[in-house]
């Protein structure tokens, strides 16, 4: 936990309740225990994707489909969704979800390993949502600046680890050094690149909001 557990209760108790088709996919990825994102981030990505009013959404990560569903309830009626998913058991599970939503017509998903997806993809993104493996941001980044059009916005998810970042990488449990470091290298590459301006947030398990300059 970032921010003290009371505050965050506080923050959550505060949000509206989701569509009857959202509330019903998120009981369901509690319950099969499938990560989604947390009310008070999706509270932040509806509130930039009304600022932003983008024409295409490019979701690195779709797991049962929650976040992009969440979002193209708030999206222009000229937007879409691309987005990746590379586990087979998850995407039937999606597809099913975008139809029980109502829209199979507005997003994409696109079966396979994001890594190679985002090379082969064309044109511009002006949104673009990284919530995958969270150890393959910083590999998954070239592709991603190459996909962002100028003035786009970039929003990175689960990137302080519930505060462990923070530790020395002798203080996390040696299973999770590779990630440590890694997300450690990715939140450096952000700030220290000059095409981008990013803020690091403490929303949920930590957000980064990245504009692309040029």
């Amino acid at each position: 936990m970032i921010i003290d557990e009371r505050t965050t209760e506080y923050i959550r108790s505060l949000e509206p309740d989701y569509t009857p088709v959202l509330a019903a996919i998120e009981e369901e990825a509690v319950r099969d225990r499938v990560p989604i994102i947390r009310r008070e981030t999706g509270s932040l990505l509806r509130s930039l994707i009304r600022m932003k009013q983008p024409h295409r959404i490019l979701e690195v990560g779709t797991a049962t489909g929650f976040s992009a569903i969440l979002m193209s309830e708030v999206m222009p009626a000229n937007c879409t969704i691309t987005t990746i998913e590379k586990y087979e058991k998850r995407i039937p599970l999606a597809r099913d979800n975008f139809r029980r939503a109502g829209k199979e017509d507005v997003i994409h998903l696109i079966a396979g390993d994001a890594a190679e997806v985002l090379e082969s993809l064309e044109g511009y993104f002006d949104f673009i949502f990284m919530d995958a493996a969270k150890g393959q941001y910083i590999h998954f980044l070239p592709s991603v600046m190459r996909l962002l059009e100028p003035g786009g916005i970039l929003i990175s998810d689960n990137i302080l680890q519930d505060g462990q970042l923070v530790e020395s990488r002798y203080g996390v449990v040696r299973r999770n050094r590779t990630i440590h470091n890694r997300m450690r290298e990715y939140l450096y590459a952000l700030k220290h690149t000059d095409a981008l301006e990013t803020s690091v947030l403490t929303v949920g398990d930590g957000v980064t909001l990245s504009v692309k300059k040029y």
